[in-house]
């Protein structure tokens, strides 16, 4: 297929451009057998699954465009060339938390990899009520080993070097982000949206001056401190989980950044779950232990990510980073846990800043999460968005002064009792 102009794939044309690769056809089976469906829900790609006599495949293809808004939205089909090199280095980095690649077609922008099944989306699960058995511990150690093992802490500079200068390619999928999610939010952007009634808090964000400074703040982070290979995108709807396991997919967002933007994404998603459930509730006060788990969930993947990069630092840290020549090897060990400490610092504080400007963008930007979308009245959903936006401002500007995660949680409980409308 390398060989042709790209052609976006169809139920009806996959098993014809597709039966020849071999490696498919070892997950599947004769393509005269195979059964095709499209279930791409996102806003960007095509997705296929693809039923054979001997397995399930996911097929996966960019589009010259984004899918959300249309063709008059162009974008380069490079993007999967980033996904792909993303999965692999994250299945080396953490293995078995993402799926296996079976296939990559760069010229046609097609990635097939393992099918996930009985998993669903993490989105999903947080709408309806359930849990999943080591979520946050999956979660958190899979931010501490991609991110630690993908900074100069652990690679050899000459490789990390080409990494970044690798993904640093992504520029179309990282103006996404500087601009949905840094700065778009706080002006009438062309694409923002949000829900009806939410007028008098948008107004107050918007005139809040220490909001916007520390929000171009996070942008200069995200746009200059290029830590480690991100995931870009990471969030529940990036997750797929069983009531046992738990995998994260879609990494094409994947460039250099700060370590903290992936967590700090992570978590701002959790919290919005955790603000939505009373619009999910049956009776009111029936998913407040629901809620009383998510907050939980929050708090145990940093602590996840915490002990497992504390882990890494003192196991695996043979970057030109902290050389252990300046410090154990001189009987200077109390030296390396003082800069240990002090980098968690400044990683917290990023999380904290890039968890409260993702809190934002996911409620008044252009794209927005289910987790409040599904709820259909709107002055419900409204009362609970202002209070994930004014938890998100608390986070943003207060990310100096909040030094631990009780601190959130505890935050986290009063402001779900506010009413901001």
């Amino acid at each position: 297929m390398s060989n042709q102009e790209y052609e976006a794939l169809s139920p009806e044309t996959l098993a014809g451009r597709l039966g020849s690769v071999e490696s498919i056809r070892s997950h599947l089976g004769d393509p005269a057998q195979w059964q095709v469906r499209e279930v791409g829900d996102g806003n960007l790609n095509l997705v296929f699954i693809v039923d054979g006599p001997k397995g399930s495949v996911i097929v996966k293809q960019a589009l010259p465009y984004v899918r959300l808004v249309g063709d008059s939205w162009p974008l380069p089909l490079k993007r999967a060339f980033f996904e792909y090199n993303a999965l692999i280095r994250q299945e080396a980095r953490d293995p078995g938390s993402v799926p296996q690649v079976y296939h990559f077609d760069e010229a046609q922008a097609i990635i097939a990899m393992e099918f996930l099944s009985p998993h669903v989306i993490l989105r999903k699960v947080l709408i309806d009520g359930g849990r999943v058995e080591g979520l946050a511990d999956t979660l958190g150690k899979f931010c501490a080993r991609t991110l630690f093992r993908g900074s100069d802490l652990a690679m050899p500079t000459a490789q990390r070097k080409a990494d970044a200068a690798l993904f640093l390619g992504n520029v179309e999928l990282c103006d996404i982000t500087e601009n949905l999610v840094f700065s778009d939010p706080y002006f009438e952007a062309e694409l923002n949206r949000h829900t009806p009634g939410l007028d008098p808090v948008v107004k107050i964000l918007r005139d809040d001056i220490d909001l916007k400074v520390a929000a171009q703040h996070m942008k200069w982070a995200f746009a200059s401190n290029a830590e480690t290979m991100l995931h870009g995108d990471l969030h529940t709807g990036s997750v797929m989980v069983t009531d046992t396991e738990t995998k994260v997919i879609d990494p094409e967002f994947a460039t250099y950044g700060p370590i903290g933007f992936d967590v700090g994404m992570l978590l701002a998603n959790f919290l919005h779950a955790y603000f939505a459930q009373p619009g999910h509730a049956a009776t009111e006060g029936a998913r407040d232990d629901y809620q009383s788990w998510i907050l939980t969930v929050t708090a145990d993947i940093w602590a996840a990510f915490e002990a497992e990069f504390t882990r890494l630092w003192r196991s695996e840290r043979h970057g030109i980073l902290y050389q252990a020549s300046l410090f154990e090897d001189q009987g200077h060990a109390r030296g390396a846990e003082q800069a240990r400490i002090e980098r968690l610092a400044a990683i917290w504080r990023d999380t904290l800043g890039f968890c409260g400007i993702e809190m934002h963008r996911r409620i008044l930007g252009l794209a927005h999460n289910a987790d409040f979308e599904s709820i259909a009245d709107d002055a419900t959903r409204a009362r609970l968005e202002a209070r994930a936006l004014m938890m998100g401002r608390m986070l943003a500007v207060g990310r100096e002064k909040i030094t631990s995660m009780a601190q959130v949680v505890d935050l986290a409980r009063q402001v779900n009792k506010e009413e901001y409308l």
